[in-house]
């Protein structure tokens, strides 16, 4: 008898998967660690940094060896960091803010949707274009536009709409942080109310707490609750938007494949925002 010869091609899976990945997994994470460390020393909105970052590095997504793991890092990475959002959730935010503040952002919401949906029309944008746009504005920015994307059906202008609409609301986003508090004192808003302002007109989370504290404590606590009050409607939002989408856009608009019942990444926003 002849001791068995070891099957070739045995090996497990995972290893390669990694080493495949591994090249544009770690060109992302230098981007977001390089846009992180400018970002925290020079007070650049991080989300900007790291899209310009991107913008040059461009072509690295077209290379064979950082091509699969820059595609891993735009999908899954993507959604790992926007379920990652429920942490920043808790329940005080509903209890601090009152009924009546909390029925006005959600009203605002949907009515800053509903607008942009409504008016994207008479510039002759489809609904893609005009959903992770408003979305993006009336959420949370950036990630809100990223949240938006994945659900979306993809095509061949997908990333172009995404890199504009976060570089647009970052950069409004920005402005509105230096203005609104000095267009608050101007017309006479008192801390609280300059506060549900700023909390639900700025989008990022760094630029409200600056803004808002730029004003006052009070104005800075407040701020900071709308602002994750308007964090909290990106769940409904986007399960809402997904049943929408998975039963109105056609097989073809879809690419044969209808985006899931209820979004994985929405469902670990949950679960986090439940634990928190």
């Amino acid at each position: 008898m002849t001791d068995p010869q070891p099957a070739s091609g045995t090996a497990s899976p995972f290893p390669n998967r990694i080493k495949v990945l591994l090249p544009g997994v770690l060109i992302a994470a230098i981007i977001a660690l390089a846009s992180q460390f400018i970002a925290e020393h020079y007070g650049a909105p991080t989300m900007l940094l790291a899209l310009l970052f991107g913008i040059s590095l461009n072509f690295l997504g077209h290379e064979a060896k950082s091509r699969p793991g820059i595609d891993f890092g735009s999908r899954q990475l993507l959604r790992l960091g926007v379920a990652l959002l429920g942490v920043r959730i808790s329940g005080e935010v509903l209890t601090l803010l009152g009924w009546k503040v909390v029925l006005l952002v959600v009203l605002a919401v949907v009515a800053t949707i509903g607008f942009g949906l409504a008016v994207s029309r008479l510039f002759g944008f489809r609904y893609r274009f005009a959903f992770l746009s408003a979305g993006a504005v009336a959420i949370c920015g950036a990630s809100a536009a990223m949240a938006i994307a994945a659900i979306l059906p993809r095509d061949a202008r997908s990333e172009e709409r995404l890199i504009f609409t976060v570089v647009s609301v970052t950069l409004l986003s920005t402005l509105a942080m230096i203005v609104y508090p000095v267009l608050s004192v101007a017309i006479g808003f008192d801390d609280k109310t300059t506060g549900i302002f700023i909390g639900a007109t700025v989008h990022d989370v760094a630029q409200v707490v600056g803004a808002g504290f730029s004003v006052s404590e009070e104005t800075g606590n407040v701020a900071t609750l709308v602002k994750l009050l308007r964090v909290i409607m990106l769940a409904p939002v986007v399960v809402v938007a997904a049943l929408v989408i998975r039963t109105v856009a056609s097989a073809q608009e879809a690419k044969g494949k209808r985006p899931p019942l209820v979004p994985i990444f929405v469902i670990g926003f949950v679960a986090l925002a439940a634990l928190r």
